[in-house]
């Protein structure tokens, strides 16, 4: 219902002991609808607007001639829902109520009822009527005897007023009711935004991202995360509050005032690459992102500054290792060739130093020759094993045992201007290694300690043992716990800074003059160390020097002895011997070497035909040395295998300059079976020819599958 629903409201009670009075208020409010024409004119005048005609306005009343039967009147119409606008109530009313008593019992059930006090005597003032009744507003005092027109007037303008005030009331209540919908509504909404409030600030403060809220005006920091106070370097305290001048060293400052420019224009930054140096000097690579945003009616930005400087090293170790692969397939396609060819120029400069005289000219030319052989083949097997392309002979050794075997070659490659010092720890255990790449280690580590001590100066080489238990590091992803034999190699060269560590182990990097280095040293030692699954880590200073620190698994088993190779060395024998092999210039010069030394020999230039030659000579062989990669069908495993079925005591030795099928795997696995890798000199074949018929008699298993061809 709408307040202008209400219709008025005309019904009038009367409550006096006097019935005489009852009848002069109906003549006045209630007359015949017959009217004295004067009377009509003289209301017009009176109101100044026309009063509604008799036909049209009346006021219907109702009589009580004491005061309780006047409340009951009042309870009746209410309950009815036709409630009376208006009552006139006499004061004297005995043996009853009064008047003044009346009005308040009748006030206690319905007090919107406009009330005029009729009264010849002066028995209350009007304070004392206030004081009693309590509701001045809908009270009136009407002195007798009264005038027509008064009461008229009376009638008029309190049943208009009650209609009013009933009005007022509910529309009242319409605004009470929308003000507690509102005051509800804006409770939720405050109830909303405190919670909306609550989540963004957990999600501020819980965020993995670095992010931070600064005041754009000042550039003081309003509040931080704790992954934002760590990447800077200190506590939230420490920045929430103060000035970023002095907090963020930015690695290009000027870059970083652009950027607030930007801000300022109302404009987004959006993962920006920048550098930050934190409070303790660390320089970590970082997304910067500004978003602005206004707090308190005054201008802020959002800071989100994302570490990314993991993946930019997962990157650029992704980028080497494609590198490395790169490199390694290049590598592959020469190599088996090359290292062929390698082994026959290695081979036969042998044989002519074995007879030339020690004054002769020629012998000092076949030196220089056996020597860039050896530094060709050398390289050859840089790019395999950093490539991780290298055939690999795993074996218990002992790191002590295996460095001091190859100090001699370590003191021809410094000279005298460099003192070595070598310390070992005794009792070491032993370590799962191929002796080869551990001297491909030192010879790599040493050669760049003489390069960065061109006046001189000192290397240690030392051992120990390590208990290990940490977490990921810059120089190893991986965490590590147990016993790792610990190989350390200091020098007291120039040393290297920052910039130059932070790329040491990159192919082909290399600081020395055109000429003098191939790049590839200290990424041969990574790939071999890794190999190992140990790691190494580098500490230097310029103008102090370097340290190696390599970590290598502690093995479960002893180590095995090894005698030292000897080059010079040629045991000599009667036994006979079948060389199989597909290059012509190389079968021919390992025949001549052996036969040289004593032996009988039988060659083949593939499988198939080492079979038909074995039909008639077979009885007769004690060693069988074959190529594993040849034409005709029929590769080295096979034969090998086809052999020892035929001939059980048969003893075989592998060779190649590389198989695609065996890069990276240990051949150390074939039990019963050697191996000689490509390129080799004369004497290290002579020597394990001779270790391997010495060997006394075993059962051999079956070799491997044999690989793929090439």
């Amino acid at each position: 219902m709408k307040p202008d629903d209400f219709k008025p409201n005309h019904r009038i009670l009367i409550i006096d002991d006097n019935p005489s009075i009852h009848d002069d208020f109906r003549k006045i409010l209630a007359p015949p609808r017959q009217e004295d024409v004067r009377l009509r004119g003289l209301e017009v005048t009176l109101f100044e607007d026309p009063l509604p005609a008799p036909d049209a306005l009346s006021f219907e009343l109702d009589s009580a001639f004491q005061g309780q039967e006047g409340l009951e009147k009042v309870k009746k119409s209410l309950a009815e829902n036709r409630p009376y606008a208006l009552a006139f109530v006499d004061v004297r009313m005995p043996p009853g109520w009064d008047g003044v008593e009346t009005i308040s019992r009748i006030w206690e059930v319905f007090p919107e009822l406009q009330i005029v006090v009729c009264t010849a005597y002066s028995d209350y003032s009007w304070e004392e009527l206030r004081l009693q009744v309590g509701q001045p507003d809908n009270l009136l005092v009407l002195k007798k005897p009264f005038d027509n027109v008064e009461v008229r007037q009376l009638a008029h303008a309190l049943t208009k007023k009650w209609l009013l005030n009933v009005q007022a009331n509910y529309k009242l209540a319409e605004l009470e009711v929308m003000v507690e919908r509102r005051t509800a509504d804006l409770s939720r909404t405050n109830t909303l935004l405190a919670a909306t409030e609550e989540r963004l600030n957990k999600a501020f403060h819980s965020s993995p991202i670095p992010s931070a809220i600064k005041s754009l005006e000042d550039r003081l920091f309003v509040d931080v995360n704790e992954p934002f106070a760590r990447l800077i370097g200190c506590t939230t305290a420490q920045l929430i509050g103060h000035p970023s001048g002095d907090l963020l060293r930015w690695e290009q400052p000027d870059m970083v005032e652009t950027w607030f420019d930007r801000v300022a224009r109302n404009e987004e930054v959006r993962e920006e690459a920048a550098r930050l140096r934190s409070q303790s000097g660390i320089v970590r690579d970082v997304l910067v992102s500004l978003i602005p945003m206004s707090l308190g009616g005054r201008p802020h930005l959002l800071m989100l500054a994302q570490d990314v400087s993991e993946r930019l090293m997962l990157e650029r170790q992704l980028l080497q290792s494609q590198k490395m692969e790169s490199i390694g397939q290049l590598a592959a396609g020469v190599a088996h060739d090359f290292n062929n060819i390698l082994t026959v120029i290695q081979g036969h400069a042998g044989l002519i130093q074995m007879h030339a005289r020690p004054d002769d000219p020629a012998g000092k030319s076949i030196s220089q020759v056996l020597v860039a052989a050896t530094r060709a083949a050398t390289l050859i097997r840089q790019l395999l094993m950093f490539s991780r392309k290298q055939v690999t002979q795993f074996r218990d050794i002992d790191l002590n045992e295996t460095l001091g075997n190859s100090l001699a070659m370590t003191g021809r490659l410094t000279g005298e201007h460099v003192e070595l010092d070598f310390r070992p720890t005794p009792d070491l255990p032993a370590i799962k290694a191929d002796d080869s790449m551990v001297e491909q280690i030192v010879m790599n580590l040493t050669v760049n300690a003489r390069d960065a001590m061109p006046n001189g100066g000192k290397i240690r080489i030392a051992t120990g043992l390590a208990e290990v238990d940490r977490p990921a590091t810059k120089w190893d992803a991986e965490p590590r716990q147990g016993r790792f034999v610990c190989l350390k190699f200091t020098d007291t060269g120039c040393g290297m800074d920052e910039k130059i560590l932070a790329r040491i182990f990159e192919p082909f990097f290399t600081t020395k003059a055109p000429g003098k280095g191939t790049g590839l040293g200290l990424a041969t030692v990574q790939s071999i160390i890794r190999q190992h699954h140990g790691w190494l880590e580098v500490e230097s200073q310029p103008g102090v020097g370097t340290t190696f620190l390599l970590y290598f698994p502690v093995s479960v088993k002893p180590a095995e002895k090894n005698a030292p190779t000897d080059d010079n060395l040629l045991p000599r024998g009667t036994e006979t011997i079948m060389v199989v092999e597909d290059e012509a210039p190389l079968r021919e010069m390992l025949s001549l070497a052996l036969v040289m030394q004593g032996y009988k020999v039988h060659d083949a230039r593939s499988g198939r035909h080492a079979l038909e030659v074995w039909e008639n000579v077979g009885q007769d062989v004690d060693l069988l040395v074959t190529d594993m990669i040849m034409p005709e069908g029929v590769l080295g495993a096979e034969l090998a295998q086809r052999l020892v079925a035929r001939k059980p005591g048969l003893k075989v030795i592998f060779t190649s300059g590389y198989t695609p099928d065996m890069a990276g795997k240990d051949v150390s696995l074939m039990e019963g079976h050697n191996f000689m890798p490509k390129p080799y000199t004369i004497g290290k074949m002579a020597q394990l020819v001779r270790q391997c018929l010495d060997r006394k008699k075993e059962s051999i298993p079956a070799p491997p599958r044999p690989p793929r061809p090439v």
